[in-house]
């Protein structure tokens, strides 16, 4: 059975294309003892996929040659395990490619609660578990906090700004357009949402935050951190997730000076998904009455099939996506 898949063809340069990537014929695995066959149904695409290319990232490096790593919603084609069935859907690690073999206890059951199976790699995936235990069990947010989200219509930031808004919170976002911002007021219950192609970004986080920041969820580094920092409440608290405006880049930032978050008394958390993924049941259960009273939602930028991954893997990381980034197979 033919298997096609995507593997790293060289280190990019800077913002990575096309170009650097290949897509190859294998055969699909045949599933050891233990092992279950799936085939690939949807497959998430994240920006950390950049800084594991670049051997900065905390679940290993890529290197050219290698089949390019990620999450995926499957259907068992077959199993030697007997606690999946043929036809069941289930989430693992399966890669860039249209089947991928794993044992059972590297898998998860798709609940059959959710009506779109492709949440389960982005509210109720490793995006929105990455959102909830930023906000919710870190920050713990809370009525009258004012929380400033960056990306707010990426994967991450849309289901932090709705988990904010659940919890009373009043979210400013920042994105890359006048369309995504006001797609943050009307869907994801955005009180104000800042365009950072606009200009005068400072004197915007002035205006929207005229008492300080009590949450920063930082997914970005770089310029914003050190605004966000400077403009701190006191007792403020902050998430450092993500550094979406490094990944591309060969050297990293240097920081905010520290005297920021000393002066305003913050506590600052560092957070990695992995720490969470013991309590990922718990956060799915927590969800899924609101979204099936429709509190909860999730816009997605798909992409169709195997060979359109690696487009939208660069589209992704240009920041050209609206909502989580998804390839259906």
């Amino acid at each position: 059975m033919r298997n096609r898949q995507v593997k790293l063809k060289q280190y990019p340069e800077g913002m990575p294309r096309p170009g650097d990537f290949e897509l190859v014929t294998a055969q699909a695995p045949v599933p050891a003892e233990g092992h279950v066959l799936c085939r690939t149904r949807y497959l998430s695409l994240d920006p950390y996929m950049r800084s594991q290319i670049a051997g900065r990232h905390i679940s290993g490096t890529i290197a050219p040659g290698d089949l390019m790593r990620g999450e995926s919603v499957g259907e068992v084609v077959t199993s030697e395990n007997p606690g999946f069935e043929p036809g069941q859907l289930v989430r693992g690690f399966g890669g860039w490619q249209e089947y991928f073999a794993l044992p059972g206890d590297a898998l998860s059951p798709v609940s059959s609660q959710l009506s779109h199976p492709s949440w389960a790699l982005s509210l109720l995936g490793m995006t929105g578990l990455t959102a909830w235990a930023g906000m919710v069990w870190q920050a713990n947010v809370k009525p009258g906090d004012r929380v400033l989200i960056p990306a707010v219509t990426g994967g991450v930031g849309s289901a932090a700004a709705q988990f904010c808004t659940l919890h009373g919170a009043e979210v400013v976002g920042t994105a890359g357009s006048d369309e995504k911002c006001l797609f943050a007021k009307k869907e994801l219950g955005a009180e104000a949402c800042i365009n950072r192609k606009s200009g005068g970004l400072a004197t915007q986080l002035d205006d929207a935050f005229p008492e300080g920041i009590d949450v920063y969820f930082d997914l970005v580094g770089g310029e914003l951190l050190t605004l966000a920092s400077e403009r701190l409440a006191l007792n403020a608290r902050v998430v450092l997730a993500g550094l979406m405006s490094e990944y591309n880049q060969a050297e990293r930032a240097a920081g905010p000076p520290p005297g920021f978050w000393i002066r305003a008394r913050a506590i600052v958390y560092g957070l990695v998904v992995y720490d969470f993924e013991a309590r990922r049941e718990e956060f799915i259960q927590a969800c899924l009455p609101h979204i099936a009273a429709g509190r909860l939602s999730q816009r997605e930028d798909v992409a169709e099939g195997i060979e359109a991954t690696s487009e939208a893997f660069c589209r992704l990381m240009r920041g050209e996506n609206f909502g989580k980034a998804i390839v259906a197979m």
